[in-house]
């Protein structure tokens, strides 16, 4: 299979933050079949420095409003011609110049999974940290808690076979898409590949993003005792985090090499 990467990035009033983004796509040693920026700003700034600056044959651009991170998703999907999709939100940015091809050399090698993911930078606690494991179906209930969606690339077949992102959901979209491909064959590459750039909305409006990852997870596979203890867990640990001590407890825990646990 001929691996061609369409890269989607969704953006909203932070050209700043997109320039970063793109420098990350523009500085890989296999570039990527194409690029497309979705713009939903209520300004123009945007728009107007792409259209103002050279831009890479590959990069292309929709400026008009959304309604919503699901269906800015969407758009770059039905838009998108490359049979493998990842979406690279603004501000987050590859972790180095190799990640495009690192992918493309696992998609030939593994031609019979549907989708992959690796590990990704994040900060927590203060502290800047490499997580992620390799998805397991049997842990569901834990959310998107050992994969970013950052991470992921997907191929195209599945959203045709899976549908697209859930439009009536604020955070969790890409929750309910592992759902539904959760049994598909993947691939985890065992590295880097994507900086998370803090304060996402999911991180801005975690309690809300885990109150509704819950309906999803009921949604698709009904009620658990694992998911409510789960769920609890990270109501816990997220009040010691925004505590005066949680940035000391974290970083105990990342000198006890916990933070991938």
């Amino acid at each position: 299979m001929e691996v061609k990467i369409s890269i989607i990035t969704i953006c909203f009033n932070n050209l700043e933050e997109l320039k970063t983004t793109c420098t990350s796509v523009d500085r890989q040693m296999l570039l990527p079949f194409e690029h497309w920026i979705i713009d939903g700003s209520s300004t123009t700034d945007i728009r107007d420095y792409l259209a103002s600056q050279p831009q890479p044959v590959y990069r292309k651009w929709i400026s008009e409003k959304d309604d919503g991170i699901a269906d800015a998703f969407n758009k770059g999907v039905q838009n998108a011609s490359g049979n493998i999709v990842n979406m690279l939100n603004a501000a987050d940015y590859y972790f180095d110049e190799t990640v495009l091809q690192t992918v493309t050399n696992a998609f030939h090698s593994h031609p019979e999974i549907g989708w992959l993911h690796g590990k990704y930078r994040i900060q927590r606690g203060g502290q800047w940290v490499i997580i992620g494991k390799p998805f397991d179906t049997e842990k569901l209930y834990r959310g998107m808690r050992s994969l970013s969606h950052q991470s992921m690339f997907i191929k195209m077949d599945l959203h045709q076979q899976y549908g697209l992102y859930d439009t009536s959901l604020r955070n969790a979209m890409d929750y309910d898409f592992v759902c539904r491909i959760s049994a598909v064959p993947f691939f985890f590459i065992d590295k880097p590949l994507v900086v998370f750039a803090p304060g996402g909305i999911t991180s801005t409006n975690y309690l809300q993003a885990i109150a509704e990852g819950k309906k999803v997870y009921e949604k698709h596979l009904g009620h658990s005792v694992k998911l409510a203890v789960w769920q609890a867990r990270l109501k816990t640990l997220h009040y010691i985090l925004s505590s005066p001590v949680g940035p000391f407890l974290y970083k105990v825990k990342v000198w006890l090499k916990l933070e991938n646990a």
